[in-house]
């Protein structure tokens, strides 16, 4: 097996030298080939032009772009030459690049666009080492490079390819050389956390994290040397990172989208992909274009729609019964579950298959025909969002990890999906369940997760008292998250241990199960619970302006704006009792996670602010922004 990132890379090449590595769209918006033979020459040529600029085996290089076919390019031209790079999106701001990149002491930084060269200018000052900046589109213009930023030599992508050419050209295993000196425990990046909590850490990630990972991967996903992967989300984040490397593992095409419903709907008829990783707010996003659709149809193909949605998820009850593709936290009886589910999944199949043919069957084209599976990962997937995927057909397979494990903990199986879970805990790695004072739970019990494995980072970048406090001296890292496993080693994430909110009364609540509720209505958009050391619960409601209006409309309120249809009374009546419905016992919820106040918001949470890139909450972002809003729901 291969040791290094460049090293699979190389043998995959020269195994599948043909199969295309990557479609990207030309100037036409046309899907464009390249193939493993190509890419891997092309990777060479970056590597040959970073070693002309002086980089070496140990360096840090900066990588400030957006997913694109130049950017794993890059990441792997640095990686060849025994260097490791330090990714961030564009959507960073001018503190975050110059922290950064002067914490890892980055001599050379890549950047997406011109555009991003007057956040380097406002913060120059902060990163002395600085001396060259590569932009990866195709020209750079004079008055986009400020006087602060003069003496830096810039250099376009083109013109670093074009210089390896020539330097290969001279010593053609110029960089198969620096590529054959690579260890599997060789630095191949530095990830800085993407801030949901404070102050960036620099997650140090080795080629073997990754390929640990690459090569467990087809233990649990099926994959052929003709698939073909959807890329939508950034790639400086470890989860579309490593599944962009598990493609290449496979010999799998890449190709590159935007996290546009418009967008990477039309690519999935464009280039028919037979797998797409992603985010749930995408997936959620997804299931409610298609119910709004539904709902703005009205009538029979309104009401056609649920009752199959409502068959759909009934026969899956009963076919995961009698295929044991239920959670097991404690032993039960295969036999009982047989006898009663074989019978209502007899009755409900045919329903079934006529849903497929009359309703499922359109969504599933507008997925272009080919689809396998997608992937979640980077947050939870909520269960109204994973069961309306399976009543379609739809097999969406959630995942579980975080950057310090490069990051894959856990994935639902192919074969063998288990819902309310992330799968069996991955290949050659341990997890455990413990409580708070350190002791093991059996499953079936909530605890805080560990895990040990050969994924877990090597630690934080000149941070080694937080690496301590991370992974302990056996190796096991606090994922800070709270789960239980099955017995069949299976894991189900209950929320984060930070994230816990307690009441005045001693009460623990765990916000993710609230929010994920609240949001399967079409009404809400994200919900934030609120209430660490109150008496009750409140929350943010971020509302679905476009439903909002709808109803609206339907109801004869009258409006100016329809950011002033948050404050009518109309609309906060009916925003409660949808709140008051779906945080009730009959759900399952307690009266005391009862929320009593509530406040409407009429922005949508922005990326770079309240939202990481993953879309997941900034809580402690949020406490800030809105303390205003905050103080009145608790007056």
């Amino acid at each position: 097996m291969s040791q290094t990132l460049p090293k699979l890379l190389k043998e995959i090449s020269e195994k599948y030298p043909e199969n295309a590595a990557q479609y990207s769209k030309d100037s036409s918006k046309t899907f464009q080939p390249t193939s493993y033979k190509d890419f891997y020459y092309e990777v060479q040529c970056f590597g040959a032009g970073l070693m002309d600029k002086g980089i070496k085996r140990g360096d840090h290089v900066g990588l400030i772009s957006e997913n694109r076919k130049e950017w794993l390019i890059a990441d792997l031209g640095t990686l060849s030459i025994g260097a490791a790079d330090i990714p961030r999106g564009c959507d960073s701001n001018a503190e975050e690049i110059a922290y950064i990149l002067s914490f890892s002491e980055s001599r050379i930084t890549i950047l997406e666009s011109s555009s991003q060269i007057k956040k380097i200018a406002q913060k120059i000052g902060e990163m002395p080492l600085l001396k060259d900046i590569i932009i990866l589109d195709s020209d750079i213009k004079d008055e986009d490079i400020a006087e602060e930023v003069k003496h830096i030599n810039f250099h376009t992508f083109n013109e670093i390819m074009d210089i390896g050419k020539a330097e290969l050209a001279k010593d053609p295993d110029l960089v198969v050389r620096e590529i054959e000196k690579g260890e599997k425990d060789d630095l191949a990046t530095i990830i800085f956390t993407s801030g949901t909590t404070g102050t960036p850490k620099g997650v140090m990630l080795s080629h073997n994290n990754f390929l640990h990972q690459v090569h467990g991967v087809p233990e649990l996903l099926d994959l052929k040397p003709s698939d073909k992967w959807l890329c939508v989300l950034p790639v400086w984040h470890s989860f579309e990172r490593i599944m962009q490397y598990v493609s290449i593992g496979a010999g799998n095409a890449l190709c590159y989208s935007k996290p546009v419903g418009s967008i990477f709907l039309a690519d999935f008829a464009a280039i028919k992909p037979t797998w797409m990783a992603s985010v749930p707010r995408i997936w959620e996003a997804v299931m409610s274009g298609v119910y709004k659709k539904v709902n703005a149809a009205g009538g029979a193909k309104k009401a056609l729609f649920h009752f199959f949605v409502s068959v759909g998820k009934s026969f899956n009850l009963f076919r995961n019964m009698l295929y044991g593709l239920r959670p097991e936290y404690r032993k039960r009886s295969r036999a009982v579950e047989i006898v009663l589910s074989i019978i209502p999944f007899i009755l409900l199949f045919p329903l079934k298959k006529l849903g497929d043919i009359l309703v499922f069957k359109s969504i599933k084209a507008r997925l272009g025909g080919n689809f396998v599976a997608g992937i979640s990962g980077g947050g939870a997937l909520p269960a109204a969002v994973d069961e309306f995927f399976s009543a379609a057909g739809i097999l969406v397979l959630e995942g579980y990890g975080l950057t310090e494990s490069a990051p894959v903990l856990g994935v639902r199986k192919q074969s063998h999906p288990v819902p309310g879970t992330v799968g069996p805990v991955f290949p050659g790695t341990e997890i455990k369940i413990v409580d708070e004072n350190a002791n093991v739970l059996p499953p079936g019990n909530k605890g805080l997760v560990l895990a040990r494995g050969p994924q877990i980072m090597l630690g934080y970048y000149k941070m080694e008292e937080q690496t301590k406090l991370a992974i302990d001296s056996n190796g096991w890292l606090n994922t800070g998250d709270l789960g239980m496993l099955t017995i069949n080693n299976e894991l189900t994430i209950m929320g984060r241990a930070k994230d816990t909110v307690v009441l005045l009364g001693g009460e623990n609540i765990e916000p993710s199960p609230i929010e994920e509720k609240l949001s399967e209505s079409l009404y809400i958009s994200k919900a934030v619970l609120l209430g660490q050391d109150q008496k009750y619960l409140a929350a943010l409601i971020i509302p679905d302006l476009e439903m909002i209006e709808s109803w609206a409309k339907e109801n004869s309120i009258s409006y100016m704006y329809v950011d002033d249809l948050v404050d009518t009374p109309e609309v906060n009546e009916m925003m409660n009792d949808i709140i008051q419905e779906q945080i009730s016992p009959k759900n399952g919820f307690k009266s005391f996670e009862r929320i009593f106040k509530f406040r409407i918001l009429a922005n949508d949470f922005e990326i770079g602010k309240e939202l990481s890139a993953k879309q997941e909450i900034k809580r402690h972002v949020i406490n800030e922004m809105y303390s205003k809003e905050i103080k009145e729901l608790f007056k």
